[in-house]
C-alpha cells in the first residue's frame, strides 16, 4: 500500500510522528528531538505564536544558527500557515533592514547575539518608517518562556486544517554573483514536491543519518537538510559552527551515514580525519568522495554534481549519488528530476536550440518558485511559463545537463568566450589547489582572466600553477592575474553567502593593476 502523500508541513509532521515516533528527527551537539517530540513541541510553539497575533499569511523572519530550536520554530510557524522568512546570520545592519523591508516582515524572531552580530540592536536603531510592516521583535529567550491560553490551544488544529498546498510557506533570499538579494516565494506544495523529487538521487531514505554543513537559512540547509529528513523520515545531524575537530567527532558519535554539501569542506575534514583518529566507517556511498575509503570513490566526473537554485527550491537535476553515469555524461549535472522541464534557448533570441548547443537554461514545472517579492509574474516568466535562470548550459542527446556558468559571469578575452566555472574546475583538479575563484579583471587591453586561489600542499607558486593550468586549458583561458588566499574565509561574500564577484574583482585588480 503506497504511503500517504503529505501536501503541507502540518500533514507531514503528523504523518512522521505516527510512523516514526521515537526516531530522532534532528540531533545537534547538545540535544535531540524525536518525531513525536517535534509534533508536540511545535504545536505548543504554534499556540504561543498565535497568542501573540501570528496567523495564516503572517510573515515571520527567523535569525539564528543551526540547531534543533531553529527547526522547531520554523515547523511551528509553517504548520499554522505563517510564512517563514529565514534570514542569514551573516547580514550586516543595512542588509538586514533591506531584507525585512522587501519581504514586508511583520514579526522577527532572533538570537540575542551570534558571532559579534546583535540583530535586535540593529533593528531597534532604525526609525519606524524604515520598516513599516514590522510589528514585534522577539528574542529566542523571550519565546522560550512564552505561554498560550487554553482558548488558543484549542484552535490550533482548526488553523492547521486551513493550510493548503497552494499557500505560501517560505520566502528564501538569494542573489546572483552580484546585485541585490531577491525574496523568492515557495508554497508548501511546490517546495515539498521539489525536495521529494530528488530524495532517491541524493540517497536519502528512512534509515539515513544525514549531515549537511549548509546553514538552514539557505535552501541547501532548509530544503536539502530539514525537509529532506522530514520527507524521508530520516535523522538530520547539525551544528551551529562547523569546525574540523568538532564536526569529525559529531560524525563519529552519531554514526552519520551520509555527508552531503560542499566538496571543499569534505576535503578539509578528510585532511584532519587521519590525525584525529576518528571512525567514519558508517559513511555510505553517496557521501562526498573525500570522506570515503579510496576503494569507494568514483573517478573524477563519473558522479553527477547535483545542480539547482533557490528558485527551483534546490537541486532540480541529478543522478543517483552512489552510481556512475554513462561515460558520455561524465562531467554533467545528471538529468532533470520528475516535475521539472528544462530547455536551452539562445540568450539573444529566446529560441530553443538543439542538443549539444550551449545557451540559457529555462525551467518550467510544478516545483518552481511561486513568485519573487515585489515582482509580477509577467516580469519573471516567459509567455509560455518558463523561468529564465540566467545559467548557461547544454543538454546532450540523452537529456543530461552540462553546466557552463552564469550568463552574467561569462566574459570575452581577445574575442573568445571564457566560462569561469570551466577554469575553476581545471584549477581545482591541480594537486595543491584547495579552492579557486575566477572572474574577469579589466585591463588596458580588455578583460583578463583572474584567479583567487586557496593553496594546500604542495604550496605551488604562481609560475607552477600557470604552467599546470596551460596543460588543462586553452591559452586564452589561463589566468594571468593571480591572488593567493590563506583560506576560504578570506573570499568576500554577500549577505546570502555567495561570492561577492565585484569585490573579488577589485581584490584581483589591486594585485595586478
Amino acid at each position: 500500500m503506497p504511503e500517504p502523500v503529505a501536501h503541507t508541513i502540518d500533514e507531514l509532521v503528523r504523518l512522521r510522528a505516527a510512523q516514526h515516533g521515537d526516531r530522532p528527527m534532528v540531533i545537534d551537539p547538545t540535544g535531540r528531538v524525536s518525531y513525536r517530540q517535534l509534533d508536540s513541541t511545535t504545536t505548543d510553539l504554534a499556540a504561543c505564536f498565535v497568542e501573540a497575533g501570528v496567523g495564516k499569511g503572517t510573515r515571520v523572519a527567523l535569525i539564528m544558527p543551526n540547531c534543533t530550536r531553529w527547526i522547531e520554530i520554523a515547523v511551528a510557524l509553517t504548520r499554522v500557515g505563517a510564512v517563514l522568512v529565514p534570514l542569514s546570520t551573516l547580514l550586516q545592519a543595512g542588509e538586514l533592514a533591506a531584507q525585512l523591508r522587501v519581504a514586508a516582515v511583520q514579526f522577527l524572531v532572533t538570537v540575542e547575539e551570534f558571532r559579534g552580530h546583535r540583530y535586535v540592536d540593529d533593528v531597534r536603531a532604525l526609525p519606524p518608517p524604515e520598516l513599516p510592516a514590522l510589528r514585534q521583535v522577539w528574542t529566542t529567550g523571550q519565546l522560550d518562556v512564552a505561554t498560550a491560553s487554553d482558548r488558543v490551544r484549542r484552535i490550533i488544529d482548526a488553523m492547521t486544517e486551513t493550510v493548503t498546498a497552494a499557500d505560501p510557506m517560505v520566502i528564501m533570499f538569494t542573489s546572483g554573483s552580484s546585485g541585490n538579494p531577491k525574496g523568492v516565494i515557495h508554497s508548501h506544495g511546490n517546495a515539498l514536491g521539489a525536495v521529494r523529487s530528488g530524495l532517491a538521487a541524493r540517497c536519502i531514505s528512512s534509515d539515513t543519518r544525514l549531515y549537511l554543513p549548509m546553514p538552514f537559512f539557505w535552501v541547501g540547509g532548509f530544503g536539502s537538510g530539514i525537509l529532506s529528513a522530514l520527507l524521508a523520515g530520516a535523522t538530520l545531524v547539525t551544528e551551529e559552527i562547523p569546525r574540523p575537530d568538532t564536526t569529525l567527532r559529531l560524525l563519529e558519535r552519531e554514526r552519520v551515514t551520509l555527508f552531503r554539501g560542499w566538496p571543499d569542506q569534505a576535503e578539509a575534514l578528510a585532511r584532519h580525519a587521519s590525525s584525529a583518529g576518528v571512525d567514519l566507517s558508517a559513511l555510505r556511498p553517496g557521501s562526498l568522495d573525500a570522506l570515503l575509503p579510496v576503494e569507494q570513490r568514483a573517478a573524477p566526473g563519473a558522479r553527477a554534481a547535483l545542480f539547482g537554485m533557490t528558485e527551483a527550491f534546490g537541486p532540480y537535476c541529478g543522478y543517483p549519488a552512489d552510481t556512475d553515469m554513462p561515460a558520455s555524461a561524465w562531467g554533467s549535472c545528471g538529468k532533470p528530476f520528475g516535475g521539472m522541464e528544462v530547455r536551452i534557448v539562445d540568450p539573444n533570441s529566446g529560441a530553443p536550440v538543439p542538443p549539444g548547443t550551449a545557451g540559457m537554461i529555462h525551467l518550467r514545472g510544478p516545483h518552481t518558485l511561486r513568485g519573487i517579492c515585489g515582482r509580477s509574474r509577467e516580469e519573471l516568466f516567459t509567455p509560455d511559463g518558463f523561468y529564465p535562470t540566467g545559467d548557461l548550459g547544454h543538454l546532450d542527446d540523452d537529456g543530461f545537463l552540462f553546466y557552463h556558468g552564469r550568463s552574467d559571469d561569462m566574459f570575452k578575452v581577445s574575442g573568445a568566450t571564457v566560462y569561469p566555472s570551466e577554469v575553476v574546475r581545471a584549477l581545482r583538479s591541480i594537486d595543491g589547489v584547495d579552492h579557486a575563484f575566477v572572474t574577469n579583471v579589466p585591463g588596458p587591453a580588455g578583460d583578463r582572466v583572474g584567479a583567487a586561489v586557496v593553496r594546500g600542499k604542495p604550496a605551488l607558486n604562481r609560475d607552477q600553477l600557470r604552467d599546470q593550468a596551460r596543460t588543462l586549458l586553452s591559452s586564452f583561458k589561463v589566468p594571468t592575474v593571480w591572488l593567493f588566499l590563506e583560506s576560504d574565509e578570506d573570499v568576500p561574500r554577500g549577505g546570502t553567502g555567495k561570492v561577492d564577484t565585484r569585490r573579488l574583482r577589485e581584490m584581483l585588480a589591486e594585485t595586478n593593476p
